[in-house]
């Protein structure tokens, strides 16, 4: 091998890169694991409410020690940012799938038009989406394409009104108007995704995910951690509004009589005796959403000034009454909030909305406003007059922002910059009860509608802005289309599940390879712990988030991944068996297995990448670790075991055997004739062919939540349940339709309901989950509340779970995408076969063998779906699964493939008999690996939780009959469609 030197030293750098990598994990795991044993020391189990408090003190430990440098390199909050991230279900936490209503944004930009064509055109619109693949916008204006007759898209009661004026004309083209809509319904989702953005920032959770899938409309968000589904849900959920109101000065006086007099009537509430229970009174929704810390458990008798000695003097010259520490502004705005304090507001500011700045990143102290506001809390001006903001730069080139209004906003904005201007106030830009910006007006009233809004702002603070003010012109509602909530106490179950799967399949694998191999088995163990630790490097690198499957895909690799070394080692074999020398028969056998190394993590890679495409959340986790465990394992095996095996041999009276005494002559003389027996095996194939493809189509397959739609729940009790009777309870409440099975367990079930599927909120959401409890409350311990009940209430062992909502629309998607999948994979596996063999037999044997293996895995899930004792039901899990069962069927095949190419390239076909030589020849290797990986399977199956179950099942079922397929049904297909460019033996 050439450049060893470059090599180990690039192994060297790529293990010390990935241990810094991972060093951030064991940083704030360890800096957690104190926090959490400070507030157990602190809170004991006998307070009430001690889940609330201990977390409220973890919070607080990791706070004050956020900045301390730890290791003389980082601190807590940078290692934060660079740590492993855990999925959802391994974190616990919420992950929805919100669509952004573009019929809404529609009906907002034609001023809610009755214009019949219109809105039959959104009607159709509404009924094609249901079955098609194309945005709600194009299916639109298709509809109205095809109705409207002489109506026009630029008509007065359509989108040429007064808000639109600027834009669009009477005189105008449909064709014309069209970019135009695109234009603002892309602004639309964009500010929406802004808003969304922003509100989770503010929910306090570490590293969230929020992202746009494509042109969809959908906004995908990941709040992994978060512990209040509730308050996620109404957070992501709610429509925002933006607002503009007229501040008071911080000079007047009546403000500061009623500072003055609240801040002496909390000295009389915030008594000792009184304090627990009036303090916990004014925390509002919005103030712990976007705050989220927890500030009750503090002691206020030892403050002297409950209010004034929080609040800070506000600046000169701006239109805020005070400023406050960030961690201060819920128990501040609690304060205000209480009846009893805003009684004492006087008459002439009795009406006074009290609101915080936006808190960006770094910013530790915000100020706090005093809004002019009436009986009803209406602003002067509401968002949906502006039609028009775009970021740009003030005459003296700082960043700024400039907007315009429609007419009637134009009148009301130069009302209001009018009384602004004399009475030397401000106007607040607020936007989900945070005020973004108040300037003051320097000039007079603002007429025409346009203005300038300028501040000590950075470029992508007014790109950010101007994104805010367009998204009040176009509110919009963003319904929860799918979701997947999994409570905490399931999340660390899952980890538990996962690390033990993974040291069983580890310590099998290692002591398998030193059995077989002897010494050599032993580098090959350092080159597959060196391929983990560099996985896991490459993971945290990339910001990548491990997931339950992702620890599966990491199993799986372990498996997988000795499939090289075994290659390599049974060509060393082969190689000395000819009676070569210790050196050329290793560098004869790494060369001679690279083709067939290369070529089966090439087919393999290229399912893992297709899975990757159309997977989503969990699945897409399973194929990044899948695909990044070919790449090192294959680094690994060829290029770090080589060194090892190199350097060990150099040295003079060395040793190395690639056998032991107990396998030293296992395959030696077999002489199987596998084509011969070909018939036998199409007879085997073609009958369970038909069995399963007769249970498809008579039985079918039990589809899950993510293909059909509905809602799923995961329900621990106490004791053991009946499923059947519970069945029977809740189809009485939800109507037919509604299943119930032993989850894992048998104190633990997976209730299943298409109850309401075509309606979203959260508040079908609470009727459901509340119908739920109402129902099971008899199993429940006594005294089990319904807060007790929900997922993610406390760190629990009964109640709820995990909880799955796919709606229909999006569950279309899935089972098209799923398809797509298959199809996919099966159609570039065909075409790289073709490329690599030359020859279209080739490709025909492998992709018939990976389609008979599919239908038998298929046909089993049929067959046994009612009758297994875990989950069989057809999700996206099984579709990953169907399509690592590809992958694995193709490497066998490609590796047995490769053999015969070779063979018979040297010694030609001679009627079939090369090509058993070649089968037998890889034999020990197919076992070995099918071995190998089937106990790495198993392992998982058994000890990987209970959602793992169905999916390793198919895995295992795939890896039998793949392992068997290529032998038994793609070669002898291959060789039967090549027969008759095969001469007779001779003497035949």
């Amino acid at each position: 091998m050439q450049n060893k030197g470059l090599i180990r030293l690039f192994a060297i750098l790529f293990g010390l890169v990935s241990i810094y990598q991972l060093s951030y994990t064991f940083i704030t795991n360890k800096l957690e694991k104190d926090a959490e044993d400070y507030a157990v020391s602190r809170i004991s189990e006998a307070e009430d409410d001690y889940v609330a408090k201990r977390e409220a003190l973890e919070a607080s430990y990791l706070d004050s020690i956020s900045d301390n440098t730890v290791l003389g390199f980082t601190s807590y909050d940078d290692a934060k940012k660079k740590e492993l991230n855990k999925g959802l279900d391994l974190k616990g936490g919420i992950n929805v799938t919100l669509q952004i209503s573009v019929k809404d944004i529609l009906k907002g930009l034609a001023n809610n038009t009755k214009n019949p064509v219109f809105n039959k055109a959104l009607a159709d619109a509404d009924n094609a989406s249901k079955s098609s693949d194309q945005t709600y916008l194009e299916l639109f204006f298709e509809a109205f394409d095809n109705i409207k007759g002489d109506t026009k898209l630029a008509s007065p009661d359509i989108f040429a009104n007064k808000g639109l004026s600027d834009e669009i004309n009477f005189q105008m083209s449909d064709d014309e108007v069209k970019p135009i809509i695109r234009r603002k319904i892309d602004e639309s989702i964009v500010s929406a995704f802004e808003v969304l953005r922003e509100r989770i920032d503010g929910f306090g959770v570490t590293q969230p995910n929020i992202q746009r899938e494509g042109n969809s409309g959908r906004i995908l968000v990941e709040l992994p951690g978060a512990r209040d589904i509730a308050r996620a849900q109404e957070l992501l959920s709610s429509t925002a509004q933006l607002e503009f109101w007229e501040t008071y000065s911080q000079s007047n006086q009546s403000l500061g009589t009623f500072l003055v007099g609240a801040n002496e009537r909390l000295k009389e509430i915030l008594k000792p005796e009184e304090k627990k229970e009036e303090v916990a009174k004014p925390e509002s929704e919005i103030d712990s959403l976007l705050s989220d810390v927890a500030q009750d458990s503090l002691d206020m008798t030892q403050e002297a000034n409950p209010l004034l000695g929080k609040l800070i003097p506000a600046n000169p010259g701006s239109h805020a009454i005070a400023r406050a520490m960030v961690t201060d502004t819920a128990e501040i705005g609690g304060y205000l909030r209480m009846p009893e304090i805003k009684r004492l507001l006087p008459n002439d500011i009795q009406f006074t909305k009290f609101l915080w700045e936006r808190a960006s990143k770094d910013m530790e102290v915000v100020e706090l406003y005093a809004l002019k506001s009436n009986r009803d809390g209406t602003p002067r001006i509401s968002g949906d007059v502006v039609s028009d903001a775009q970021d740009t730069f003030d005459q003296f080139n700082k960043p700024a922002v400039s907007m315009t209004m429609n007419t009637r906003g134009a009148k009301e904005w130069e009302k209001l910059t009018g009384d602004a201007y004399n009475n030397q106030t401000g106007i607040a830009i607020v936007l989900d009860n945070k005020v973004y910006t108040a300037p003051g007006v320097s000039s007079g009233p603002i007429s025409g509608g346009r203005s300038e809004i300028t501040g000590t702002f950075t470029v992508n603070e007014t790109k950010d802005i101007a994104n805010v003010l367009r998204a009040g012109k176009l509110p919009a509602s963003a319904e929860i289309i799918q979701s997947e909530v999994v409570g905490p106490s399931l999340g660390q179950e899952a980890i538990d599940s996962g690390f033990i799967s993974f040291i069983i399949a580890m310590v099998f694998v290692l002591l398998w390879m030193i059995m077989y191999y002897g010494k050599a088995g032993l580098f090959a163990d350092i080159a597959l712990v060196f391929n983990i630790l560099l996985i896991f490097g490459v993971l945290t690198s990339l910001g990548a988030v491990l997931t339950l499957p992702g620890i599966a895909g990491i199993v799986l690799t372990i498996g997988m991944s000795v499939d090289a070394n075994v290659l390599i080692y049974e060509r060393i074999k082969e190689e000395l068996a000819k009676g070569k020398g210790k050196a050329q028969a290793i560098a004869d056998g790494f060369g001679n297995a690279l083709s067939s190394i290369l070529d089966a993590n090439i087919t393999t890679g290229l399912t893992a990448i297709i899975l990757f495409i159309f997977g989503s959340g969990p699945i897409k986790g399973f194929a990044t670790t899948l695909l990044i465990g070919i790449v090192t394992s294959l680094f690994t095996a060829i290029f770090v075991t080589r060194l090892m095996i190199d350097s060990y041999t150099a040295q003079k009276g060395r040793r190395l055997d690639f056998t032991t005494g107990i396998t030293k002559n296992l395959f030696k003389n077999v002489n199987i004739d596998f084509l011969g027996k070909r018939k036998i095996a199409y007879i085997v194939s073609g009958i369970l062919v038909a069995i399963s493809v007769f249970s498809l189509f008579t039985t079918g397959l039990q589809q899950g939540v993510d293909f059909i739609g509905g809602r799923s729940y995961q329900i621990r009790f106490e004791k053991v349940v009946n499923p059947s009777e519970i069945a029977s309870e809740l189809n009485d409440v939800f109507g037919s339709g509604t299943s119930v099975k032993t989850f894992g367990d048998a104190n633990q079930i997976k209730v299943t309901t298409p109850y309401k599927v075509d309606e979203e909120g959260v508040e079908i959401d609470n009727e459901i989950q509340n119908k739920l409890y109402t129902t099971l409350q008899k199993y429940l311990p006594d005294g089990t509340s319904f807060e007790d009940f929900t997922v993610g209430a406390s760190e629990k062992s009964i109640g709820i779970l995990q909880s799955v909502k796919v709606g229909p629309t999006i569950a279309d998607d899935i089972k098209k995408n799923a398809f797509l999948a298959i199809l996919g994979s099966l159609a570039v596996v065909f075409l790289y076969i073709l490329l690599r063999f030359r020859k279209w037999q080739f490709s025909l044997g492998a992709v018939v063998a990976v389609f008979h293996d599919v239908m038998i895995v298929l046909g089993i899930f049929s067959l046994t779906g009612k009758i297994m004792p875990f989950n069989m039901e057809i999700d996206q899990a099984f579709i990953a699964a169907i399509l690592t069962v590809i992958g694995y069927s193709l490497n066998d095949t490609v590796v047995v493939f490769d053999r015969i190419r070779e063979i018979t390239n040297i010694k030609g076909l001679k009627g079939g008999e090369n090509i058993n030589e070649a089968l037998n020849s890889t034999l020990s290797r197919t076992l070995n690996t099918s071995l190998t990986t089937l106990i790495v399977l198993l392992a998982i199956f058994v000890f990987g939780g209970e959602s793992l179950r169905g999916f390793m099942f198919a895995m295992i079922i795939g890896v039998v009959v793949g392992t068997y397929s290529s032998i038994f049904v793609a070669t002898p297909l291959m060789f039967d469609a090549l027969k008759k460019k095969i001469a007779p033996p001779t003497g035949a």
